[in-house]
């Protein structure tokens, strides 16, 4: 039986493909769960099969935006700790976090999805490393909500097992050991992880940060991750505190010391990366370690700037990420192609660091790249799966913008008319189609306010 065909013409399309291929008005058909055709002008006449034909007249349609970097648990913290650097944020709020649970993260996970989704995520990483003792299953929950909500997850099970007595940040009743992070690591990855290239689940191992971490969980858990065929992720490089910390516990910076437990390479990728000497810049191109940008929560948090036009000229894999919502609090991805454009032009390379259309390779191909999914999302190319935002540029907003890239990425957020994943409509005309949004809001207010009661009577 043929497969179902969806066609979306009349708009502008930017395929971010190799060559940065750009139709000012063309077509996508989609069959089934993979793009079939992409190019100029209408769509070809008499196709069989066509159960939708949409006008995007007036529209810029674009490959799904792909977060790589995110805590969906912090939805429901949002609004603490404005005014702390990385280390007083985190001495400030783990021991609210470390008493999450179940019904918690599901709703925090529901609302961040949500929140991503309506703005053109169709891809959606979620680094969660707080796991409480008798909290409930945390990782069904967050792929439950990514299920529902219709999104891509890579489900980054993280860990922690250094607690405060052993010179670690987070409080020892926030902690694993580490044969629980290890056996509870593996488990999820046996329960979770789909390694087939339509997969709506895939699974990482992440311990969290040198600064939560034994060196044995980095290196024992390299090896799980390796042993499973999943990835690698991990927060690094991301303050001025995180480097002297490194140094006076390892007697080396951060990216020698990962190197030293096995944690370069191209099946690794790591948050932030702020604070990269040429040295570091280097091992991580040489290895092909990826990197997730998330330039909001490091101007929230007062990180600094992260050198990304040197990694990509380097060659290094970069992707954005949206980052925890206690950090950036508006949850979205497409704010960071903005945001990543203006602030490295504070840098170095000023107004030559990023452009608008090197902004959306990396929310799109780039993500793709990171997660090692680039065969398959990130671009818009037959025979890829069909993960695609058709955005509203005819509106007050943008209509005056001749551009549709440089409207996209540097004017103001962008109505998604439709967002496809794998051929499915996860959002029309603004809404999403899965879930209902007010119960989700709902939801996570009430989680919220019960977290704040335990939390202040704690």
């Amino acid at each position: 039986m043929a497969a179902s065909r969806i066609v979306i013409e009349n708009c502008a399309v930017a395929t971010v493909d190799a060559e940065d291929t750009e139709y000012a008005s063309g077509h996508v058909v989609v069959a089934g769960d993979r793009v079939e055709s992409v190019g100029p002008g209408p769509a070809p006449e008499g196709l069989a099969g066509v159960v939708r034909r949409v006008d995007g007249t007036g529209h810029l349609l674009t490959p799904g935006l792909v977060n790589t970097h995110h805590h969906f648990y912090q939805w429901i913290t949002r609004g603490l700790a404005t005014d702390h650097n990385l280390f007083d944020w985190l001495v400030a709020l783990y021991p609210i976090w470390a008493r999450i649970d179940e019904p918690m993260v599901r709703a925090a996970a529901q609302g961040s999805l949500a929140m991503m989704a309506r703005g053109g995520v169709t891809t959606a990483t979620d680094h969660h490393y707080v796991h409480p003792k008798g909290a409930g299953d945390l990782s069904g929950a967050i792929v439950d909500a990514a299920t529902g909500t219709g999104v891509r997850l890579t489900l980054a099970r993280g860990s922690m097992d250094r607690g405060a007595s052993a010179g670690g940040l987070p409080p020892d009743f926030a902690v694993e050991s580490l044969d629980e992070a290890l056996a509870a690591t593996g488990e999820t990855v046996d329960r979770y992880h789909d390694a087939s290239s339509d997969a709506m689940t895939q699974v990482a191992v992440a311990p969290c940060s040198p600064f939560s971490i034994s060196t044995e969980l980095l290196r024992e858990g390299a090896e799980l991750a390796r042993s499973k065929g999943v990835r690698l992720h991990t927060h690094g490089s991301e303050t001025v505190q995180e480097e002297q910390f490194c140094k006076e516990l390892f007697g080396m910076g951060p990216t020698e010391y990962f190197e030293s437990t096995g944690w370069l390479g191209p099946d690794v990728w790591m948050a932030h990366c702020v604070h990269m000497d040429d040295g570091d810049i280097a091992a991580f191109a040489r290895t092909g370690t990826g990197v997730a940008h998330c330039p909001s929560s490091n101007a929230r948090l007062g990180a600094g700037i992260a050198r990304v036009p040197d990694m990509l000229a380097a060659g290094v894999p970069v992707g954005l990420g949206v980052d925890g919502t206690a950090s950036n609090e508006s949850g979205e991805l497409h704010t960071e192609l903005r945001n990543a454009v203006l602030v490295n032009r504070l840098g170095a390379h000023r107004e030559a660091a990023l452009s608008a259309r090197q902004a959306l390779r990396l929310g799109t191909y780039g993500g793709a790249r990171v997660l090692g999914r680039a065969a398959d999302i990130g671009s818009i190319e037959p025979g890829k799966l069909a993960d695609l935002v058709l955005w509203r540029m005819d509106t007050l907003a943008h209509s005056s913008i001749a551009d549709p890239v440089a409207a996209l990425v540097l004017g103001a957020p962008a109505p998604v008319t439709l967002s496809l994943v794998g051929g499915r409509a996860v959002v029309e005309d603004g809404r999403l189609t899965l879930v209902d949004e007010d119960a989700v809001a709902r939801a996570a207010a009430a989680e919220a306010r019960r977290l704040a009661r335990i939390s202040d009577g704690a």
